[in-house]
């Protein structure tokens, strides 16, 4: 179960969400494990913090784990989701991250699941991490510089960028694969037009009901839709909504 994996280094996080089945794949599990405590330490005790409340909430009620808010707060109002979710789109994307592929994170927050991106495209491949918070776009770069990746972002191969999600990057485009953090209403336009042939999007989609849903393009740019699990993330929004829902 994923609230039940814990870990006093994201190391012994990674290890134990492995054992459990969370995902299987020994390729996502070597890059995550890269990402070390003393870069991300913010992260890993929201992480423990966040583990510390699904406890009380199944002191309540089991009924309520399968569609549980999947984040907690990093500051401007913006969060970051579980581990394990992080963990459920490196597997279902990892098809389509192969050396040399360009992948867009959308809702980039931190920069930990662009470390990890990066990480399995590399060598020769590209990251475009987009959020609309200018200072988290910053901390997000101070992060990956923390982590060793100073060149990856000087070179080009990481690029972190302020900007509306929903429009996704064009310019970086068209990616192999593309990792959206919060939920749509539906499915954004531009980010399938994005998408490149074969690609594919891993998004969760929905208002008060949510899935995961694995979206392919294959080589002639015919659109498939699966849904993967039921959950509970912050909406995909603007800026100015994002921080008015929160202020007022």
């Amino acid at each position: 179960m994923a609230w039940r994996c814990s870990g006093s280094s994201n190391a012994m996080l990674i290890q134990n969400m492995r054992s459990h089945g969370i995902f299987h794949s020994d390729k996502v599990m070597a890059v995550s494990i890269v990402n070390i405590a003393e870069v991300f330490l913010r992260i890993l005790t929201l992480i423990r913090l966040w583990e510390l409340w699904i406890e009380q909430i199944m002191s309540f009620t089991k009924s309520m784990l399968t569609r549980i808010r999947l984040s907690m707060s990093i500051g401007h109002s913006a969060t970051i989701s579980a581990p394990h979710m992080h963990a459920y789109a490196s597997e279902h994307l990892l098809p389509y991250l192969k050396p040399g592929a360009k992948v867009l994170d959308v809702g980039s927050g931190s920069g930990y699941l662009a470390a990890v991106l990066y990480r399995l495209v590399s060598p020769g491949g590209k990251v475009v991490g987009i959020e609309h918070i200018p200072e988290l776009v910053t901390w997000s770069e101070a992060n990956l510089r923390k982590d060793g990746l100073g060149d990856a972002l000087d070179n080009g191969e990481i690029e972190m960028i302020a900007g509306d999600g929903r429009e996704g990057y064009a310019a970086g485009g068209p990616y192999d694969a593309i990792h959206v953090g919060a939920a749509a209403p539906t499915v954004p336009e531009k980010l399938i037009a994005q998408l490149a042939s074969p690609g594919r999007m891993f998004i969760p989609v929905g208002n008060l009901m949510q899935n995961i849903e694995q979206i392919d393009k294959d080589e002639q740019g015919n659109i498939t839709s699966k849904q993967i699990m039921g959950v509970r993330y912050v909406p995909l929004t603007d800026k100015e909504k994002q921080l008015g829902r929160w202020v007022n």
